[in-house]
């Protein structure tokens, strides 16, 4: 049992779960305002883009993107030169933007916390991973890329 948790404990399931509570949220205490949905779509359409240009270029390097497991590469370019994890920064978005969507004002704190989650659970022991692996190019890269923006 303990092994099928840890590998199903991965970022889209908590992305799911924090976008159920910032539904469930936005059902008991709607709060909309004028533009709220067409921002939310093009926010969940940013994320959705960010995720699959950071996606591609993982690809293309023949490195893994599952987290928890041991990068063959380090992606400093494109996606990855506006942000150090463009894939959950593409996940704090879609939420975001689903948030907006639903009429979810009162749920926006979800994002700051789902971001902050993220980068306990996964983000710390994947740059602890990729430190030991890549050093020095590791360091000069975290120095002048941002973690989120």
């Amino acid at each position: 049992m303990r092994k099928l948790l840890h590998q199903i404990d991965l970022p889209p399931l908590w992305l799911a779960l924090f976008a159920a509570a910032g539904w469930l949220l936005a059902r008991l205490l709607p709060l909309p305002f004028v533009q709220s949905r067409p921002i939310g779509a093009v926010l969940v359409v940013m994320g959705a883009f960010l995720m699959a240009a950071a996606l591609i270029q993982m690809v293309l390097r023949r490195t893994s993107f599952v987290p928890r497991r041991d990068p063959s590469a380090l992606v400093t370019g494109g996606a990855f030169a506006l942000s150090r994890n463009p894939i959950y920064l593409a996940d704090a978005l879609i939420l975001a933007g689903l948030l907006l969507w639903w009429d979810g004002i009162a749920a926006l704190w979800l994002v700051p916390a789902f971001m902050l989650f993220i980068a306990r659970r996964f983000i710390a022991g994947e740059e602890a991973r990729i430190a030991a692996r890549f050093g020095p190019e590791w360091r000069s890269y975290a120095t002048r890329t941002r973690r989120w923006l």
